[in-house]
């Protein structure tokens, strides 16, 4: 089976280790599954997850991590949109994917036009950011987001504004909504499916968020697994609809469902 955990409220929250998670993984991957890593968030290329997930005692290769900003990189593949001038609200993790995997040229004004505006996670964003792309975006630049997460989980059970937030200032200073390439969008688990060679009703994806990891997992038609270290409570669990609940709901990754560990 392949199996898709989230990062962030999952593996960890902020520089803290989510309990279990690492020996959930060992677990999984001791019984023969394979186990890949799907985070929306785009701002660290996917190298610097490596020790980052070492540090939390899980060991992993650059292949095994997918984040939305290489999400993007593939989707202007397909759009063929290889070459394209991009104007990019973003950390080095969306700028690299763009200019290496789709060799795009990045601009940095609106002195020059842009064929499309891309929006992520900014730890820099400022009003002028805003206003340059909602003037690409005006004159006609498609306009993609890396993901819409209101908010991520740190440490002390804190959180703090995600990616979503500086989207929907650009969303409502355009007046057009963005495509967002991240969870939900079932593209990225669709991707790993083709990837590992593994078939979507062989796979689960695990997450702490109901509107990004499982509704994703939903669309993609996979079985999901939610466990309860992030960002969601039961209360907002039990107020779903049957077909919008996840397939499993856990404390924590201590209990893996039977059947998928060997003893």
């Amino acid at each position: 089976m392949l199996f898709i955990f989230d990062m962030d409220g999952v593996i960890w929250r902020g520089t803290e280790a989510v309990p279990h998670a690492a020996q959930a993984v060992a677990a999984l991957r001791d019984s023969g599954h394979t186990v890949r890593f799907l985070t929306n968030n785009a701002a660290r290329r996917r190298a610097d997850y490596i020790p980052r997930m070492a540090s939390v005692g899980i060991t992993a290769s650059v292949e095994e991590v997918v984040t939305s900003a290489v999400a993007v990189g593939l989707y202007f593949q397909e759009q063929g949109w290889q070459g394209a001038s991009v104007y990019v609200i973003g950390q080095s993790g969306v700028r690299d994917e763009l200019t290496q995997a789709a060799r795009c040229r990045l601009v940095e004004t609106d002195a020059e036009p842009a064929d499309v505006v891309v929006v992520g996670i900014d730890w820099e964003f400022t009003y002028e950011m805003m206003r340059v792309a909602q003037q690409h975006i005006m004159n006609g630049a498609h306009f993609v987001c890396t993901n819409r997460d209101p908010t991520f989980p740190v440490e002390g059970g804190r959180f703090v504004p995600g990616a979503g937030s500086i989207v929907s200032a650009v969303e409502v200073a355009s007046g057009c909504e963005p495509f967002n390439i991240g969870k939900p969008n079932p593209y990225s688990v669709q991707l790993l499916s083709r990837l590992t060679g593994i078939p979507l009703s062989e796979t689960v994806v695990i997450g702490d968020r109901l509107d990004t990891d499982i509704d994703c997992g939903i669309a993609a038609g996979v079985r999901t697994l939610l466990v309860m270290t992030g960002v969601t409570t039961q209360s907002e669990v039990d107020a779903l609809p049957p077909e919008k609940r996840p397939t499993w709901t856990l404390p924590n990754l201590a209990c893996l469902p039977a059947g998928w560990i060997k003893s």
